[in-house]
């Protein structure tokens, strides 16, 4: 029997996997279950750990070589990343594709606001857990 932790976590993503539309045909805003767990992801980028060494529960860490080149990314736009404002969610989405969601998750600098960086993840259902994984963070 799962300790109680366990079971709590359980719950927590069988909530987020209810909130998030399925949808193929269409874009939907990013579930607001989700978004806790994406700021912890941005707030791990804005610390410098774009490898996602602690990673939060559920939350995938990132290949050194992806890691690396998010890292070039964001230091090639030139501005400096911050934590996500409450506006992120305006713009940001997720879709289902039918066996996953991708997610789009405007990111913000400190000297720009809303910034063309996107950040890309991949959002996965598996026996009632989610498991999010960073596929990139880049201007489209």
């Amino acid at each position: 029997m799962p300790e109680a932790g366990g079971r709590l976590r359980m719950v927590r993503d069988q909530l987020a996997i209810a909130a998030a539309l399925k949808d193929e045909n269409a874009a939907h805003p990013v579930a607001a279950a989700w978004r806790p767990i994406l700021c912890e992801v941005v707030r791990a980028f804005v610390r410098g750990d774009y490898g996602l060494s602690r990673a939060p529960s559920g939350v995938d860490t990132v290949p050194k070589d992806l890691a690396d080149q998010m890292r070039a990314c964001v230091a090639d736009y030139g501005a400096t990343l911050v934590e996500l404002p409450d506006d992120t969610w305006e713009a940001s989405c997720a879709q289902w594709m039918g066996g996953h969601w991708d997610v789009l998750v405007d990111l913000w600098t400190k000297e720009k606001g809303r910034s063309d960086l996107v950040l890309g993840l991949r959002v996965a259902e598996s026996d009632a857990q989610l498991r999010f994984t960073v596929q990139f963070v880049h201007v489209p």
